[in-house]
């Protein structure tokens, strides 16, 4: 197997998320529901774009979020994702490419623009989400650096790009590539209703081998397997995947590999702010944690430790220093 030269490459969803302070009386006026999120068209996310005021614009995507905190571990990444040619598509390539994370899709010209989150603040901290997809829609097979995706350890994969048509297609290819070099492939299933939509997807990539690593969290476990029961979930997944990691919100996580299995409580915390972006980091700090290496209880600690992290304060993404947090705990 030749050198690697990425530690994970994902693709995902390219979305800015764009934060401004509002008052009721804004959210009454542009008929949004409050504290809600809604999935909204081109024509809405202009409208209410040019209705923000003064905004603080942060990069996201349940994947792009993941590689952040793999790079403040230390890991080298890169990501596949459409944006625009446009200035919020600017924005997400500036703040990924600052994060040390390797971006290279070239943007997409024309409407549709950029994916973006559009988050309105109440003075009591109510957020009232509006969600246009956009460009990252829209990400052809054509784009995608097969040559990256053979030199990187692990191909992972966000489950919410399963869903538009050509993404879906670019990541079937994506996957070919990485198996065709020997690499493995990690996959998150991202939320129940695309198990709903693309269920017999995922069941037959993961009978097939497509699938190294693993991802949900005990909804998902159970919308995939058809068993509520946590315990009856894992039984008849973890035979068929190598790697299955499955978390529990404040129960912790559970990671079953070739027939071992490890478990973690949830990190101590003085304060749960934001719950945005915990599945993301965890899944950081278990990858990161599997490249170097370690134990299955130190990666699963790992993952814990960033999720932690981030869920200590607003957004998606590290602001500690994970890399002493992990230290700090581990060694």
């Amino acid at each position: 197997m030749s050198a690697t030269q990425y530690d994970v490459i994902a693709i995902g969803n390219a979305i800015v998320d764009v934060m401004a302070p509002c008052d009721d009386a804004l959210i009454e006026r542009l008929g949004m529901t409050r504290g809600g999120m809604t999935l909204i068209d081109t024509a809405r996310a202009h409208e209410l774009y040019d209705a923000m005021g003064p905004a603080r614009e942060i990069s996201g995507g349940s994947a792009a979020n993941t590689l952040a905190g793999l790079a403040a571990l230390g890991a080298r990444c890169a990501f596949i994702g459409q944006v625009a040619d446009d200035q919020l598509g600017e924005v997400f390539a500036h703040d990924i490419r600052a994060g040390g994370i390797a971006f290279d899709t070239p943007a997409r010209a024309g409407d549709p623009p950029t994916a973006r989150c559009l988050i309105f603040v109440t003075p009591d901290g109510q957020r009232t989400m509006n969600t246009f997809l956009g460009a990252s829609q829209f990400l052809p097979p054509a784009v995608l650096d097969e040559a990256a995706i053979a030199a990187a350890k692990i191909l992972y994969l966000e489950g919410y790009l399963w869903d538009p048509e050509e993404p879906r297609a670019a990541m079937r290819r994506a996957i070919a590539a990485a198996k065709g070099a020997g690499r493995k492939v990690a996959f998150t299933l991202s939320d129940a209703f695309v198990i709903e939509r693309h269920g017999a997807d995922f069941r037959a990539m993961i009978e097939t081998g497509d699938v190294d690593i693993l991802f949900a969290n005990h909804v998902e476990l159970a919308a995939l397997t058809g068993h509520d029961d946590f315990e009856a979930g894992l039984a008849e997944l973890a035979p068929k995947v190598p790697v299955l990691v499955v978390t529990r919100g404040e129960h912790g996580a559970v990671a079953i590999q070739e027939g071992n299995r490890a478990e973690v409580a949830a990190e101590p915390i003085a304060r749960v702010v934001d719950t945005t972006g915990a599945g993301d980091l965890f899944a950081a700090g278990f990858l990161h944690g599997h490249v170097s290496g370690r134990s299955l209880a130190n990666c699963l600690t790992m993952g814990a430790i960033a999720a932690a992290e981030v869920i200590s304060h607003y957004g998606a993404r590290p602001e500690a220093d994970l890399k002493e947090l992990v230290l700090s705990r581990l060694g």
